[in-house]
């Protein structure tokens, strides 16, 4: 008679264990995603230092001309740094210096997938898009980027609002009359 009590309460701690299994794993999956959720993005203040110098370094390059030396150090600061917003905008000015529209696109992206609220990603994607001729969704940025400066206009806004007055560098030289020879 023992040996079956002991059996008996063995299965039942069994269907037990096996009823709250579920529930215990549930909690603790939403335990950690609640403490984990606060790791995802880093503040421009926590950047590695390794990297903020690389983005300076490349920025020197940049506005130098020299656009393989700029990605080549950008690049680098994002593989130290992947979370680097700096980084990212100045890889999508160097696509822009080399018409690569597209590739300045991807690179405000990943940007604003690091941060929705990028003033400065949503400026220069809108200024891509303009000379992909793609105006209407420039000025859904536009209207973003004036609503995060919180209705005073700021450098971005005023720049991206000109860009889009302006058009696509590309239709600017279409108009161009050239001039006769004789």
């Amino acid at each position: 008679v023992r040996g079956q009590m002991i059996d008996r309460s063995g299965a039942e701690w069994l269907e037990i264990a096996m009823r709250l299994l579920p529930i215990a794993v549930a909690a603790g999956l939403g335990a950690a995603l609640i403490a984990s959720s606060g790791n995802g993005q880093t503040p421009d203040n926590q950047i590695r230092p390794e990297s903020a110098a690389l983005v300076k370094q490349g920025e020197v390059a940049l506005s130098a001309g020299q656009f393989q030396a700029a990605d080549d150090a950008l690049e680098t600061a994002l593989v130290i740094d992947p979370r680097n917003r700096d980084a990212l905008h100045a890889l999508a000015r160097v696509a822009m210096k080399q018409k690569l529209y597209g590739q300045a696109i991807r690179f405000t992206n990943k940007a604003l997938a690091l941060e929705p609220n990028d003033v400065n990603a949503l400026a220069l994607q809108g200024d891509a898009m303009v000379q992909l001729g793609a105006s209407a969704r420039a000025q859904q940025n536009l209207a973003k980027v004036r609503q995060l400066c919180g209705g005073n206009s700021c450098a971005q806004a005023t720049t991206l609002a000109a860009v889009i007055a302006r058009g696509p560098a590309v239709a600017q030289k279409a108009t161009t009359p050239a001039t006769k020879q004789n």
